[in-house]
């Protein structure tokens, strides 16, 4: 494997420092020793990416992520540790428009393979509401607005599509191993199309289509298995909903026959909780699998993804 290997120039380093001091505290030092490993070296920004890294790199290749467990993904603000370990890396693997810091830390570092998630599959745009008879609800009247929705890891067949986009870019940055890259892909692959089937066939028989999160991280999922989602906030977790969004809600809740309101384990359930009392709703989690905790229901995507789909056939009445 001819792996790069390269020292940080003066001027870089000062711009790292410029970069990186005002948010050195509270960041993830996870990155800090990035580079310089006898394998190929991938950064990824946040686990979905990190998850990729590992199932196709295999024992080839040393993956470090730049949010730590437990960190909200939309709000990492890089360090200087952090910054200057991808000035050391062989690749980084990233989800462009979803963390801005990383997007700019891309931009500027020299590393030759930087490979962006949301180029190897194709994105939309999402507003509150999606998928199902979404086009049957009357327009919401609150300001929402829709802007392309990068939670394309919730889709097991958009995901598989990143995968395979993820393997062809190791198998030419690292072509010592592309074999193994190879046939680690297609059998990530073949998981998550299996996975697609689980849940195609999990929620094709359900009494309700209709269910309500905290934020808009279910879209392409909705729209994937026929479900429409309502989210409380849109596509920042952290957007407070108006009033008139709540009230929409709870009248949508009445009439579509929905029973419960998911909150995620990153976020406020502050919400969720409001929302359900005044409805007389349940409450439960659908994890967007922004990063694997001591909360989530498993302890990898495929294990998360299976407790997000029996939560959902158990919401919408899976016959």
């Amino acid at each position: 494997m001819n792996v790069r290997r390269r020292l940080i120039p003066t001027a870089a380093l000062a711009a790292v420092t410029a970069l990186g001091t005002a948010t050195l505290a509270g960041c993830s030092g996870d990155a800090a020793g990035a580079g310089n490993t006898s394998k190929f070296d991938v950064v990824a920004s946040f686990y979905p990416m990190a998850f990729l890294a590992e199932r196709i790199g295999g024992d080839h290749v040393h993956v470090t992520t730049l949010t730590s467990p437990g960190q909200e993904p939309h709000d990492l603000e890089l360090s200087t540790r952090q910054i200057a370990s991808l000035e050391e890396s062989d690749a980084v693997l990233y989800l462009k428009n979803l963390q801005p810091s990383v997007d700019k830390a891309v931009d500027q570092s020299p590393v030759d393979t930087k490979i962006d998630a949301a180029s190897l599959t194709t994105l939309e745009e999402h507003g509150n509401e999606v998928g199902g008879h979404a086009a049957e609800h009357d327009h919401h009247e609150d300001g929402e607005e829709a802007g392309k929705d990068p939670h394309i890891w919730l889709d097991p067949v958009r995901y598989a599509q990143v995968a395979e986009g993820v393997g062809k870019a190791f198998e030419k940055a690292d072509p010592d191993h592309a074999a193994d890259y190879k046939k680690n892909t297609a059998a990530l692959v073949e998981q998550l199309n299996a996975l697609n089937t689980e849940f195609k066939d999990g929620l094709a028989h359900t009494k309700s289509k209709v269910f309500i999160t905290t934020h808009a991280a279910f879209g392409y999922l909705a729209e994937r298995y026929g479900l429409t989602e309502e989210a409380i906030s849109g596509l920042d977790p952290e957007s407070e909903p108006s009033a008139a969004r709540v009230k929409d809600l709870e009248k949508t809740a009445r009439a579509d026959g929905v029973s419960t309101v998911f909150y995620e384990t990153l976020v406020s359930d502050k919400t969720a909780k409001t929302i359900a009392h005044d409805t007389g709703l349940k409450t439960d989690v659908l994890d967007p699998i922004e990063g694997i905790t001591d909360h989530s229901r498993g302890q990898d995507y495929f294990a998360v993804q299976r407790a997000n789909l029996k939560a959902l056939q158990q919401a919408l009445g899976a016959k």
